[in-house]
């Protein structure tokens, strides 16, 4: 594959992914007006629970921490940790989910 053609397509990725997340959003607000979303992680929602709540996937959130904030592994799950999975801000906090 040439690169022009790569690019094409990579282009075509993020242009589907981005449609995606802000769908996902939009039937997160539509769901419940109420729901929390993490600024800066649109990357990582997965979707949202019966409630209404957004789910993130906790990997991709760490991964955004460690290539755009340039945190070493360690420092994204410590980051994380502290000072987005335990802020806790209501009955509609967003769920994070772990895959193995």
């Amino acid at each position: 594959m040439n690169k022009e053609k790569g690019d094409d397509t990579l282009n075509k990725i993020l242009a589907i992914r981005k449609k995606r997340q802000g769908e996902l959003k939009e039937a997160i607000a539509s769901k419940n007006p109420e729901a929390m979303l993490v600024d800066g992680h649109d990357d990582a929602l997965a979707g949202y629970d019966t409630k209404g709540r957004a789910i993130y996937f906790t990997d991709h959130i760490i991964g955004t921490l460690m290539q755009r904030d340039g945190m070493t592994e360690e420092e994204a799950v410590e980051f994380f940790d502290f000072n987005i999975e335990c802020a806790y801000v209501g009955e509609f906090t967003p769920i994070y989910m772990y895959e193995e």
